[in-house]
């Protein structure tokens, strides 16, 4: 027999409570080293640990990016700004990405730049992340919620107003965000990060200053899914890998070490602690 670890739930968080941990633990166990006809064995490299994989020469052999720019978070990133950010080239739009600096916005703000926006603008936790933002990824300016004005950096980052907004926080930086956009404008609906630890509807419900907004200016909000454009997945993870290859889309990664660490791994990403996405790397023979 051979010997494994295995992550199981050891407790729920609880309504309202927030992930730590301590809600996961290792067991050891073991695996038959013979094989059955129709039977598999695999290894596991790396884990992903989202709030929610291919061939390697996609990826150049950087395995873990099936689970970050050529994957979900890639693909979710692509088809919002395409299907719900309505960018046109040449029309000198500006986006605005919150959660910029986490798995899908940083590649999000590249894409919006990549389709065609003039300007794009990342709102993130602290000045590491403002400083990979601009520095690394290409963005315009980046905003530190924590400690910056939202309201009067937005209206120094972008004079001409918001145009596209890749939301994956809600809250009150995404209402302040929607207090800034223009008529006709349009909300990517991709995460409220900010909202999952509370008992609430999904989307949650906007307060109702801000929901005149929307109204007022006919600002679209959509839930938006992914999965719902499967017919777009293999051509749009195509042109990731090239874009990738190419160096125009630019990758971070977070890696933690042990498959005994996923719970705090998983902690941390909840909490902002990582830049770009969060890999629990769990083999790298």
């Amino acid at each position: 027999m051979g010997s494994i670890q295995k992550v199981v739930l050891n407790f729920r968080p609880g309504k309202n409570g927030e992930p730590v941990a301590e809600n996961f633990r290792t067991e050891e166990g073991s695996l038959p080293q013979d094989l059955q006809e129709g039977q598999v064995k695999v290894c596991t490299k790396c884990l992903s640990v989202d709030p929610y994989m291919l061939n390697p020469q996609l990826v150049d052999g950087h395995l873990s990016y099936f689970l970050g720019a050529v994957g979900m978070p890639g693909l979710t990133s692509l088809l919002g700004v395409r299907e719900k950010g309505h960018v046109t080239p040449g029309a000198n739009q500006t986006m605005v990405v919150s959660g910029a600096a986490g798995a899908c916005g940083m590649l999000a703000g590249q894409i919006g730049r990549l389709e065609g926006c003039s300007r794009v603008v990342g709102i993130c936790g602290t000045e590491e992340k403002c400083q990979v933002l601009v520095c690394e990824m290409g963005f315009d300016a980046a905003i530190n919620y924590k400690q910056d004005n939202i309201v009067e950096k937005l209206r120094e980052y972008c004079p001409a107003g918001v145009d596209a907004y890749f939301d994956n926080v809600g809250g009150d930086t995404s209402n302040t965000v929607i207090g800034q956009m223009n008529q006709n404008s349009h909300i990517i609906l991709c995460g409220q990060i900010s909202q999952y630890n509370k008992d609430v509807p999904y989307p949650p419900p906007l307060p109702p200053d801000t929901e005149a907004i929307l109204k007022e200016r006919n600002i679209t909000r959509e839930r938006f899914l992914m999965l719902d454009y499967a017919d777009k997945h293999e051509v749009g993870l195509v042109l990731l890998s090239q874009w990738l290859k190419e160096g125009k889309l630019k990758v971070r990664e977070t890696v933690v070490k042990g498959l005994e660490n996923i719970g705090a791994a998983f902690e941390s990403m909840m909490k902002g602690g990582n830049i770009g996405k969060q890999i629990v790397l769990v083999s790298d023979e």
